[in-house]
């Protein structure tokens, strides 16, 4: 039996096929031409019926060719590549001598072994979430080396990513959110009370703030157009009424041809607040607190002041309900009015009976 499979790849359409007959190992190859294709699964396929078939050697391909035309064809329209170089080059001094059809599923889950016995440079074990991470770049190797035609199957079809803990919910009680404003406006630096205020209020990632640009802040129409978001889509930001006070005020004192909060030892980066957020969560006693957790705060307000898992997703700017889902216990209140609304709508003519 043959399948012919066409895919289309940066613009150019091609052939895969896969001839299996009883027997015979499968074999399979790629053409730029549907033509060309049928007419090798006839003449392979016709010969081990007849006992002619002889298998050709293949070539095989070495994962660093594979990790090299990943790096040149896919790794640089990344978003975060810094991380996937990081990651890349894990696998490239994990695999250095490999064949990529020596990377096996019992290779695969040693590895796994590996990553989850050691520790990171922090001293800590490494997190479900951290390995899957790991793997998913190597997935996407593996995958696209099947599709290259370089190997005849994906080990990562029967490796299952590790479960994951229910996603953290970790947001400021009213009197840390006003110690933690307080704190910031008495800063010496002060660019970290607008960059909390608006993330607090606009729910945006640390470097969707941090790394904006004057040329993208309206403030007459209060809105803020984000033009590169994680998800590669174009996001606005409403400011709100105090976000807006805090904003003009400090927008007064700026040069507003360049960033928003550039380093003051170069203008042309946004400034490294590391240090600084540190330093307020402990002057204001709070604990347990990452910097991303303004998000997860924005979120939960969000959810308790009645708006859906939907409206949460498009304020966050999430494409799915998925991320937001952690959100929904804090919304029972809302639920349930929706849910009383609807009863009383539908059975409001039995009543009246």
């Amino acid at each position: 039996m043959a399948t012919i499979q066409k895919r289309v790849s940066y613009g150019k359409t091609s052939y895969h096929v896969r001839v299996r007959v009883k027997g015979f190992p499968m074999q399979s190859s790629t053409f730029s031409r549907l033509m060309d294709a049928k007419s090798w699964a006839d003449e392979i396929r016709l010969s081990m019926q007849k006992g002619k078939f002889q298998e050709a050697p293949k070539k095989s391909y070495s994962f660093e060719e594979a990790a090299q035309k990943y790096n040149d064809t896919i790794l640089q329209n990344k978003k975060d590549l810094r991380v996937q170089k990081r990651l890349l080059a894990y696998w490239k001094e994990r695999f250095k001598g490999y064949d990529l059809s020596n990377v096996s599923v019992s290779v695969l889950n040693q590895e796994r072994d590996y990553l989850l016995e050691g520790e990171t440079h922090f001293k800590r074990q490494r997190a479900p979430a951290t390995i899957n991470r790991y793997f998913a770049i190597l997935s996407h190797i593996f995958s696209l080396s099947f599709k290259w035609g370089w190997i005849n199957e994906n080990p990562f079809l029967r490796i299952s990513k590790m479960k994951e803990p229910r996603g953290r919910v970790r947001f400021l009680s009213e009197d840390e959110r006003g110690n933690l404003l307080s704190v910031c406006q008495a800063s010496k630096n002060k660019m970290l009370y607008p960059i909390v205020v608006l993330c607090l209020s606009t729910g945006a990632r640390k470097m969707e703030i941090v790394g904006l640009h004057w040329k993208h802040v309206d403030l007459v129409r209060r809105i803020i157009v984000l033009e590169d978001t994680k998800n590669g889509e174009r996001r606005a930001l409403p400011i709100s009424s105090f976000a807006l006070e805090v904003l003009t005020e400090y927008a007064k004192s700026c040069d507003k041809a360049g960033l928003v909060f550039p380093s003051p030892h170069n203008v042309s980066k946004p400034i490294d607040i590391r240090r600084p957020w540190l330093n307020i969560l402990q002057k204001a006693n709070i604990e347990n607190f990452h910097f991303h957790d303004l998000r997860h705060s924005t979120a939960s307000y969000l959810a308790m002041n009645g708006a859906s898992l939907a409206e949460i997703a498009e304020v966050l700017g999430h494409k799915t309900l998925s991320m937001v889902k952690r959100y929904a216990h804090l919304s029972e209140a809302h639920t349930a009015k929706v849910v009383e609304s609807m009863n009383n709508k539908i059975f409001a003519k039995i009543r009246q009976q």
